[in-house]
């Protein structure tokens, strides 16, 4: 049995980072179609994406990472959650969602649908022997 290499808690740093990002888009379109405050939901946006720029960060400095499995499983799921988060777009389209909440759901399907290939990538990534 080998020991196990330390790894960041990626998956952890992860879920928060979509909480986050789930509780921005929350709060907006439960507001929409009335006037709401952009603030609450852009400093969610803000922190989600720093805490994926930092996880990408904490991945990249991993010596001996299977990057091969990573890239494999990550590009496959980043093209599906592109296009998820794309029809999601189209519906806020759809309806009428414009300006400063259109920008900010945008961006945070972006952060979305980034993020969670990356987790999934991760994910099998770990447990392959590079």
């Amino acid at each position: 049995m080998s020991a196990e290499r330390r790894l960041p808690p990626v998956t952890e740093v992860a879920m928060l980072s979509l909480g986050l990002i789930v509780a921005g888009g929350i709060y907006l379109s439960a507001h929409i179609p009335q006037h709401v405050s952009l603030a609450p939901a852009v400093v969610l946006l803000v922190l989600s994406a720093l805490l994926m720029v930092g996880n990408v960060i904490s991945l990249a400095r991993v010596e001996g990472f299977a990057w091969d499995a990573f890239f494999a499983v990550a590009r496959w799921a980043l093209l599906a959650y592109l296009v998820t988060g794309g029809l999601i777009e189209f519906v806020f389209v759809r309806n009428h969602v414009s300006g400063g909440p259109l920008i900010v759901l945008s961006l945070s399907l972006l952060v979305y649908a980034v993020h969670v290939p990356t987790l999934i990538g991760f994910t099998v990534a770990r447990y392959r022997d590079s």
